[in-house]
């Protein structure tokens, strides 16, 4: 994966810049030898490494604003950084550029349970949000599977779901407001703690658009009351293709489970020797969940588990008690660390409509046989949010350069299907080459001309979303006219 070529200038200005963030951060807050900045040389999406020229981790706004004031006016570009949990690749940073990490801004700034929100700073981890209210009965509702480490802030940049986003929408359907800093150290307010802001829908701009157009710094977050109950059911299929027509069906329906997530074979096995979660023996396995009162799930459920027999499930099974369901939930939670106990792999983020489900699930199957490279399918069913895992072997020469050949053809197959090329995870650098495939010239035109007005150097999140000649060109372009 091409990475623009390090700018001499900028590099030969290191010492200099460094005295000038020293002026407005303190010492520990610097991280600027080697070996230090090597453990931001990338994130999640670990195939690619390279080390920052320095990294800085402000504690507030204010320092954040001074950062990006300092390196707007010596032209060094500015990666943002939440947790580093990003799957593709969006915090990967330039050899010329400041790493600006949030972890350090992680407080509470205000509760309201009347007017159900909670604000937060942008480096405080989304399960950590939950854990601030849940003495109230209150919840934040997207809930990733890396919640425990991912920051509110990445979670904003890439608009992240989870298993429950069926029922509450992902990132934006609970987001409120932001203070948010731009390149020249401007600190903006967009929404707040109410339903809808007036005029242009900034905020709807700025969630999504991976760190492209300012570095967000405190979020107002909806919270939810904590529903009464909720229980899941398991369903074991023969075959992965009627496990999604069981899926379709049961949106066809009506019914709106709070969550329907799906596992095939090579999921199921990693994840119960993981998590020992009582997962049967059969090629795609079901978690439907639905809550409310307790003649609630009993309704709900008994029309899905009349749904799910009509595909001959070979195993059915509702969940008894709360340390049952909790077991059920930790095996799916788990998926991504118990595959990676198998084999490398690259985890995709292409979305379609759930309708396409088996012909999707057929077409991967096959794509796996072409390819030669095993593929674990665990996803968010229930919106068509796909996340296909291709094993490879990172120390076998050329089996990347496979994996990302499989990658890129099943995400053309989601956008072939009437879906895109990601549901949560970003574009990042995965899936800027991509973006054409999607988008007419016309269209990566309009959005980047909104890069334009944010970030008119173009000095933020380098080499990501656009195609590389693409951004480069337009980067060069900037700057000659300014």
């Amino acid at each position: 994966m091409e990475m623009p070529k390090p700018n001499p200038g900028v590099m030969s200005r290191k010492a200099m810049l460094l005295e000038r963030l020293r002026s407005v951060l303190p010492d520990d807050a610097i991280i600027h030898e080697e070996v230090e900045t090597r453990a931001y040389e990338c994130d999640a999406l670990t195939a690619y490494k390279c080390p920052p020229m320095l990294v800085v981790l402000p504690s507030s706004t204010q320092e954040v604003s001074d950062v990006l004031r300092i390196c707007q006016e010596e032209g060094v570009p500015v990666v943002p950084r939440g947790s580093g949990t990003s799957l593709a690749g969006g915090a990967l940073p330039t050899a010329d550029c400041v790493i600006l990490g949030v972890a350090r801004m992680n407080e509470v700034l205000e509760t309201d349970y009347d007017n159900r929100f909670i604000r937060v700073q942008s480096g405080r981890t989304n399960l950590s949000v939950t854990g601030a209210v849940e003495e109230e009965d209150f919840f934040f509702a997207p809930d990733p599977s890396s919640q425990l480490a991912c920051a509110i802030a990445g979670n904003i940049a890439m608009n992240s779901g989870g298993a429950h986003c069926l029922k509450y929408g992902v990132t934006t359907n609970n987001l409120l407001g932001v203070t948010m800093v731009l390149m020249d150290g401007t600190v903006i307010e967009l929404g707040g703690a109410h339903l809808d802001a007036g005029g242009l829908d900034l905020l709807g701009v700025i969630c999504g658009s991976e760190g492209q157009l300012g570095v967000v710094t405190e979020a107002t977050l909806r919270i939810l009351r904590k529903p009464e109950g909720a229980r899941p059911v398991l369903m074991g299929f023969d075959d992965n293709a009627v496990a999604g027509e069981c899926v379709s069906d049961i949106i066809k329906s009506g019914i709106l489970p709070v969550a329907i997530e799906f596992m095939d074979r090579l999921c199921i096995e990693a994840c119960e020797n993981f998590a020992h979660a009582g997962y049967p023996n059969c090629e795609a396995l079901l978690i439907v969940e639905v809550e409310g009162s307790e003649a609630e799930i009993e309704s709900q459920l008994e029309k899905i588990i009349e749904i799910a027999k009509r595909h001959n499930p070979v195993e059915l099974r509702e969940s008894q008690s709360a340390e049952e369901s909790a077991k059920i939930w930790l095996g799916r939670k788990s998926a991504f660390g118990a595959m990676g106990q198998i084999n490398d792999y690259m985890c995709l983020d292409g979305t379609i409509p759930v309708s396409e489900l088996p012909m999707v699930l057929r077409r991967i199957g096959e794509l796996s046989k072409e390819f030669g490279l095993p593929v674990g399918n665990v996803f968010h069913a229930g919106d068509g949010n796909m996340h296909p895992l291709i094993l490879f072997d990172a120390n076998k020469p050329g089996d990347l350069e496979k994996c990302e050949a499989f990658g890129a053809e099943i995400l053309k197959l989601c956008v072939d299907a009437g879906g895109c090329l990601t549901g949560e995870h970003g574009v990042g650098i995965e899936k800027r080459d991509l973006m054409t495939y999607q988008y007419s010239p016309e269209d990566l035109e309009a959005q980047m001309a909104v890069k334009d007005v944010f970030d008119p150097a173009w000095l933020l999140n380098p080499a990501k979303v656009f195609p590389l000649p693409v951004s480069e060109s337009r980067r060069a372009a900037r700057v000659a006219a300014q």
